[in-house]
């Protein structure tokens, strides 16, 4: 029996790259798997349901159960109605998995609102609407999974992508809530940051300098991604709630969360100066850098 035996997983952005994966890894493992994605380009534009029923026909063609949903997750009512498939096609659900995504690339100074409402709209309130929609059924039958993704761009930083960035640290926080309020119900939270080539990443420009860390990020593939999500919505990972992980072709790491670093303290309160005179000094050797997400992951991919 594989690791997902009789479990129903609602997989977001399911068409394409990881979420792709995704599909074909869960339904290998015995899921029934509803296949959401609008089919829209990169930037979130039109739409082509052909994606996510390729996909779905695939997964019935190799033996496996699973059906296609077109439907947005940037809206409370199509986001309900993806949850409905589920229990419509399959009579219940278990795993739900916050994948879709879009990108508006653009530096800060020229970003504009439809460019950040459209990817906040996607990446955080789509998580958040779509699990919100799972919650009750989640609650009822006192179990559920929840894998959310994020992304270095906003663990750590990347240019170019404040909107992106935003909503992926934005995503670390709801499911962090989602693990402390749902708990009780024993229902699990997690985030996945994935290094994988696809075509959210394709779009990178042919930068001299980073041509050949690119061609060597192109060999972590999206299939690499997929078992550590399957993992994550399995009963093995029972123990496992309110975590980042982030996986690199064959790594997989536990990223950090933000806690206390250093302290200082003076009796009498503060001012401006005294912070100027004796905080800052006593503090500034552990500010972080302005780091992106390659100064920090700097090797080749193992």
């Amino acid at each position: 029996m594989g690791a997902l035996e009789g479990k129903t997983a609602v997989i977001t952005g399911a068409g394409r790259g990881i979420g792709r994966a995704m599909a074909l890894e869960f339904a290998r493992e015995g899921a029934k798997v509803v296949v959401n994605d609008l089919g829209t380009e990169i930037d979130g534009a039109g739409n082509d349901t052909s994606v996510a029923q390729q996909v779905a026909d695939e997964i019935v063609a190799a033996g496996g159960s699973a059906v296609a949903d077109c439907h947005s997750v940037s809206t409370w009512d199509s986001a309900h109605a993806i949850v409905q498939t589920a229990l419509d096609s399959f009579g219940g659900l278990d795993i739900v998995v916050n994948n879709a995504g879009i990108l508006r690339d653009r530096i800060f100074h020229r970003m504009t609102a439809d460019d950040w409402q459209a990817v906040i709209d996607v990446h955080l309130n789509g998580a958040f609407f779509v699990s919100r929609a799972a919650a009750p059924v989640f609650r009822g039958q006192g179990r559920g999974t929840y894998v959310h993704f994020t992304s270095t761009a906003g663990l750590i930083g990347t240019n170019g992508q404040v909107n992106y960035g935003a909503a992926k640290t934005g995503i670390v926080g709801l499911s962090k809530q989602i693990a402390l309020d749902m708990q009780r119900f024993g229902v699990r939270s997690n985030c996945i940051s994935p290094f994988a080539w696809t075509r959210m990443v394709d779009h990178i420009p042919d930068d001299p300098g980073q041509s050949e860390r690119i061609r060597k990020l192109q060999a972590s593939g999206p299939e690499k991604v997929a078992p550590l999500a399957a993992f994550l919505s399995s009963d093995a990972a029972a123990t496992v709630n309110g975590q980042v992980f982030a996986i690199r072709n064959n790594e997989v790491f536990l990223m950090s969360q933000p806690r206390p670093l250093r302290s200082v303290h003076r009796g009498d309160g503060w001012t401006a100066a005294t912070l100027a005179e004796h905080m800052l000094p006593a503090l500034r050797g552990a500010f972080y850098p302005l780091e992106q997400s390659r100064d920090v992951f700097n090797w080749d991919p193992l």
